[in-house]
């Protein structure tokens, strides 16, 4: 043997390459595991360390600390980092005879196989070749038992306390306790600002309040003796949605909060020279100006704006003129800034339980309920009383069962509500029958547009017998030109403007016209006037829609003098009850013949017959009163038009 170690791998020295391929994966592994045993006890050293800094930055110690204080424990750590990593300069890679060594000894078998397969035979002699030969084969075939085996670095013996498996369990309890500010506490030990910053510095910080709330700022600088004296009073109540500034005059300006501070992008650009943060306060925290050094934490306490309350202060009452009076409470810590009614239709219970369950549709209003703004006794109320008159008379919904609801809402848009009141809604008071009978033709129409079949009925029971209910032709036609628009209506539009056309023949006939004109113009300067005072016009536009006011009121008082010339006999009475009667029978039958069957339709118009054999008998008898009434009857009969 000449001593040379060639590559046991060589394919050209042996030809069992497989084998050699083996030796040298051992080979590798035990070269890893040498380095892994010598080198893991200085790195575990050197991270238990590490996770002690972690633990100590996360639990929150720097945060306490004096800057000077931080940067004494920053460099004890550093110097404990460089002792534990120290051992690892005097680290060598293990030789490749350490490896063949750590092989032999994990082999299990005497004679060193490993190296004896680096070995080489110096002589010539083929008997010497061939016992060299049969022991090399002898070796290969041992070489499955070869094993590096695993690294063993023996840390119980250079850490017998388990200090590692302590910082450990620590590491991980401050990890979850540090929350979102890992960071924020982890860079806490590399501020040095407190040490370096220069002393002529000066912070100012202060507090200001939403402006709703008509609070002054709250001054928070140091140099405030107040203010220096909060952290150790308790945190400082603010109203929630109130802004932090904190303003430096030169240098850095470093800012930690937490809790339910958050940073804002400022409104207005700082002054020159100056750094500035704002911070929106929505809930409770607290704030630390970490550099320049010698400011205090402030801790905040946010309180929060309470929803205002708005109740009915009474009933609502109806006005003279049908319009509607609210009286209300309202309350609110800061201030109302906005309240409105609103309403919604009260279904009402059905009269007839054995009703088809298909004529009990849904019902389809063609109008939205009345909703309108309240009137608040100050710009901003907290506590008062408040006052809204609203005219509905004209509105579809006048006269509905509806329920009533008060809203209010402050300036940080909290929202109240009031218990739900259950009320009729006032509407105008028509004396002439026919024009009541419109109106409440009307009213089914835009609540209810599945019921067009049932108000188209009611139309055509009107018109019966024109020559005694309705013996003015223009009232008869207008009866007749409503039912016609209804009967084409075939949208929600086109059967608005069937709502909107019966609302205006109904006035047409209770104001005859130039009453109607009278009374049209009367309302339109009373509701000129109530919204200027409303809006808080000035007083010359005051003054010229009082004058117009009292202008209309004059037309008005002559109209009825007019009226009450061209009718000496007194006010119109309504229909006798015996024709009410026989009207609403009639519309009655009108609903029951669009579900008979054929037997009861028979039936039903024999009904009919005798209806308008009762009407005939009625004209008869009026015609015959009013022969033997003289001329002040005839002029009473001439007046009594469109069934007034």
């Amino acid at each position: 043997m000449n001593g040379v170690t060639p590559d046991p791998s060589d394919p050209i020295r042996d030809g069992n390459a497989l084998s050699r391929l083996k030796l040298a994966q051992a080979l590798e592994r035990a070269t890893y595991a040498i380095a892994w045993e010598r080198a893991w006890p200085h790195l575990a050293r050197l991270l238990t360390v590490a996770g002690l800094f972690l633990v100590v930055s996360w639990a929150g110690l720097w945060l306490a600390l004096p800057f000077v204080a931080r940067a004494i424990g920053l460099v004890v750590f550093a110097g404990l980092m460089a002792a534990a990593a120290f051992p690892l300069i005097s680290f060598r890679w293990p030789s490749r005879e350490q490896a063949l060594a750590r092989l032999d000894n994990g082999s299990g078998i005497r004679h060193r196989p490993a190296t004896t397969l680096t070995d080489t035979l110096s002589s010539q002699d083929p008997v010497a070749q061939a016992l060299w030969q049969a022991q090399r084969e002898r070796t290969l075939a041992s070489l499955r038992r070869i094993r590096a085996g695993l690294p063993h670095p023996r840390l119980a013996f250079h850490d017998p306390w388990a200090l590692r498996a302590l910082v450990m369990v620590m590491l991980v309890a401050t990890f979850f306790a540090a929350g979102n500010e890992r960071a924020m506490r982890l860079g806490a030990a590399f501020d040095w600002n407190g040490v370096l910053a220069p002393a002529n510095i000066r912070v100012d910080a202060w507090v200001t309040p939403p402006l709703y709330t008509g609070k002054p700022p709250v001054i928070l600088s140091a140099a405030n003796k107040e203010a220096a004296a909060l952290p150790a009073s308790g945190p400082l109540a603010v109203p929630a949605g109130s802004t932090l500034i904190v303003r430096s005059s030169g240098g850095s300006l470093d800012v930690a909060v937490s809790g339910g501070l958050k940073e804002v992008a400022p409104a207005d650009a700082a002054p020159k020279g100056t750094n500035e943060k704002h911070f929106a306060i929505t809930g409770d925290g607290t704030a630390h100006v970490r550099a320049p050094s010698g400011q205090p934490q402030w801790a905040f306490t946010a309180t929060p704006d309470r929803a205002p309350t708005i109740a009915l202060a009474k009933d609502p009452e109806r006005q003279a003129r049908g319009a509607l009076q609210l009286s209300y409470k309202i309350e609110d810590d800061y201030g109302v800034t906005g309240a409105e009614a609103q309403m919604a239709l009260r279904p009402a219970d059905a009269k007839d339980g054995t009703k088809d369950a298909d004529t009990r549709a849904a019902s389809r209003p063609l109008f939205q309920p009345p909703q309108f703004p309240l009137v608040l006794p100050n710009a901003r109320t907290r506590n008062g009383v408040g006052q809204t008159v609203k005219d509905l008379s004209e509105d579809p919904y006048a006269g509905a069962d509806i329920t009533l609801t008060l809203t209010a809402k402050d300036e940080a848009g909290n929202e109240a509500r009031s218990e739900p009141f259950n009320m009729r809604l006032p509407e105008r008071l028509f004396t002439n029958s026919l024009a009541r009978a419109l109106i409440e033709q009307r009213r089914i129409l835009a609540l209810d547009a599945n019921k067009n079949s049932d108000v188209y009925a009611a139309l055509d029971a009107l018109m019966i017998a024109p020559e005694l209910f309705t013996p003015d032709a223009g009232c008869y036609l207008g009866l007749r030109n409503l039912a016609l628009q209804l009967e084409a209506a075939r949208t929600d539009d086109a059967l608005r403007e069937v709502v909107g056309s019966m609302w205006a023949f109904a006035v047409t006939i209770e104001d005859d016209g130039v009453a109607g004109s009278v009374n049209a113009a009367l309302r339109s300067a009373q509701d000129a006037l109530k919204q200027a005072l409303e809006r808080g016009a000035s007083e010359d536009e005051i003054k010229a829609l009082t004058r117009k006011l009292r202008e209309a009121m004059a037309g008005k008082v002559r109209d009825l003098a007019r009226r009450a010339e061209q009718n000496p006999l007194g006010p119109r009475q309504p229909f006798p009850a015996e024709v009410q009667l026989i009207l609403d029978k009639a519309v009655e039958l009108r609903q029951k013949t669009q579900h008979a069957t054929p037997d009861q339709l028979e039936e039903l118009a024999q009904q009919q017959d005798a209806l308008r054999q009762q009407l005939q008998a009625y004209r008869k008898s009026a015609n015959s009163r009013a022969k033997a009434g003289g001329d002040g009857a005839n002029q009473f009969t001439r007046d009594r038009k469109c069934g007034s």
